[in-house]
């Protein structure tokens, strides 16, 4: 597998020169941050921004997101003029030699915490989501500010969006995605480029917004969609554990012998309550998600894509994007390759 790391770009207060100093990791995940969602990435930008990756010694392994627009997730009138965009972008992505792009079909909010700075037993800070305090929240209030989405809406653009939304249940939002699905992946396949589909985060419904990427046999039916190895996953391990029902090893090993894993986030959570949990240091031993199993899982189907640690702890008072400082996600890093080695050389042994 290729060890990769979130980069957000030139604002980023983590930068190459400190990735690159991780050991073990070769890859960044990155955008283009400045193109308003649902047109066409210049091809320029997109080279502009590999160049820029690669005079620091990465690679740029892979683009997350390119978002998709609202008016395609409701099924609206000019969504065929904006996924002819999303075609376009894929194409100048597989131009510019980049070979998987990492997307979501989230409802309004990407992935969502009630809590940014949540003190834990060790003095670090950790995103959180309580259910109760989520129930309270009212995103209509023109007030709210919720981790994870674009806090550009303005209250009468979010007021809209529910009263759109109000008419799509989970039926209709998996014929949307699959309309979606079916016009984007001849694109992709023609420009090489290999999809993977986040799961929803966390994975069931919020603020009365449909959710449908949830489960294995969510999975299951979006792979069905559109049967070729460019429509595959992101098996992100803190969204899909974070209902306890989810096996997220078995879904890797299932998932992955059938080659539809394009993508891997790594990250753990501890359960706290039904529908609540807190993220942890990446260790097993810190959570609910049994890390070194999962890499075991990821050793058996020979997995060789690319995976990053994806949130982590504010430690060591370090500050910036809560989830996405520099420190825990580096740690992670090392540990999950650490495992990845250790199994490896495990298994080469008692070959011997």
């Amino acid at each position: 597998m290729q060890m990769t790391f979130r980069w957000y770009g030139d604002d980023d207060p983590v930068k190459l020169w400190q990735i690159r100093q991780i050991p073990g990791v070769t890859g960044i995940v990155s955008a283009v941050y400045d193109i308003p969602v649902g047109e066409e990435w210049p091809l320029e930008l997109i080279l502009e921004l590999k160049r820029k990756i690669e005079a620091a010694g990465l690679q740029l392994s892979v683009i997350e997101s390119v978002p998709v627009h609202e008016h395609i997730k409701l099924g609206l009138p000019g969504r065929d003029r904006l996924i002819e965009n999303y075609r376009r972008t894929l194409r100048n992505l597989g131009q510019a030699g980049i070979g998987i792009v990492c997307y979501n079909f989230m409802p309004v909010f990407d992935w969502t915490r009630s809590q940014l700075d949540y003190e834990l037993e060790d003095g670090s800070t950790a995103l959180i989501y309580e259910e109760e305090v989520v129930r309270r929240m009212n995103p209509l209030t023109g007030e709210l500010q919720l981790p994870g989405w674009d806090s550009s809406y303005r209250k009468e653009d979010l007021q809209l969006l529910f009263e759109q939304y109000a008419s799509v249940d989970e039926e209709k939002l998996w014929d949307n995605l699959s309309y979606f699905v079916k016009a984007i992946m001849p694109a992709a396949e023609e420009a090489g480029v290999r999809m993977a589909i986040h799961p929803d985060d966390p994975p069931w419904p919020i603020f009365g917004l449909p959710r449908i990427i949830t489960d294995e046999a969510a999975l299951d039916r979006f792979l069905r969609l559109y049967d070729s190895p460019v429509n595959g996953l992101c098996l992100c391990s803190g969204s899909l554990g974070a209902n306890p029902a989810n096996d997220f090893p078995d879904m890797v090993r299932r998932f992955g012998r059938e080659s539809r894993v394009n993508f891997v986030h790594a990250r753990n959570v501890k359960i706290t309550g039904e529908r609540s949990f807190e993220e942890s240091a990446h260790l097993s031993s810190a959570g609910s998600l049994d890390m070194a199993e999962i890499i075991r899982a990821l050793r058996d189907i020979d997995y060789a894509g690319p995976i990053r640690p994806d949130h982590g702890r504010m430690i060591w008072g370090e500050t910036g994007k809560p989830g996405y400082g520099l420190y825990d996600r580096a740690l992670g890093a090392v540990y999950l390759n650490g495992m990845w080695e250790a199994i490896g050389k495990e298994r080469a042994a008692g070959q011997q």
